[in-house]
Order: structure tokens, then C-alpha cells, then sequence
């Protein structure tokens, strides 16, 4: 699998990523970082322990980082979801949470596969 390829799996914009960051070395390079980001166990945690603030600033990092790799998907998902957390005194909208969650999961098992076949 090509790292174009990987995106298109991720439904990410390979062409965006590459602008940001100028070449696939560097794209290579962050993508393969994204799993040992910790702002999807904050959103989970916070969920767990009814924590608005942290769900909030979770999600909101979340939509960052997936953001700065053109995961356009999970970044357009994080990005709803932050914005109903945004006043942190809501409760988390499930569905929005988990459109997230698939979207996490599609970007995470891409990966891995990517790295996998990289790794062959």
C-alpha cells in the first residue's frame, strides 16, 4: 500500500498532507506516530468519568492532530464533536461520539495495515 493509498482507506487528503508537510518521508514519518497519541484516551476517560472539561480539551486535540495529517474524516467527526462539547458543562452527544470512535478505529487499522505491508 502506497501512503496515497493509505489515505484514500482513511478517507484522509493525501494531497493536503503533503502540502503541510513537502514530502512523504515526513508524512510517513508523523502517520505512524498518530497511534501513541494520547487525545483519544483523554476524550474515553473523560467520557468515563462524566469529566466535560477534559471530553472537551480530548476531542478538541483529537480534531487538532487529526487535522495536521489531512485525516479529513476523523478531523470533520472530532471537529462536530468538540463543538458540542465547546460550553463544557454538556453531556457528550453518543452519536457524535461514536462517529468518532469509527472514524478513530478506520484511521488506527489503515495504519497498522500500512505499516504492516511497509514492513514486508
Amino acid at each position: 500500500m502506497t501512503i496515497r493509498e493509505c489515505y484514500e482507506r482513511l478517507h484522509g487528503d493525501y494531497d493536503l498532507a503533503l502540502k503541510r508537510l513537502m514530502n512523504e518521508r515526513l508524512i510517513d514519518k508523523f502517520i505512524l506516530k498518530f497511534p501513541a497519541d494520547n487525545s483519544i484516551a483523554i476524550l474515553r476517560d473523560a467520557i468515563a468519568t462524566c469529566n466535560a472539561g477534559e471530553m472537551f480539551r480530548g476531542a478538541h486535540t483529537l480534531k487538532g492532530v487529526a487535522a495536521n495529517l489531512a485525516f479529513t474524516e476523523l478531523q470533520m467527526a472530532a471537529s462536530q464533536l468538540t463543538e458540542q462539547l465547546r460550553p463544557c458543562n454538556e453531556p457528550v452527544n453518543l452519536e457524535l461520539y461514536e462517529k468518532v470512535e469509527q472514524c478513530y478505529s478506520l484511521v488506527i487499522e489503515t495504519l497498522l495495515a500500512y505499516e504492516a505491508e511497509k514492513e514486508q
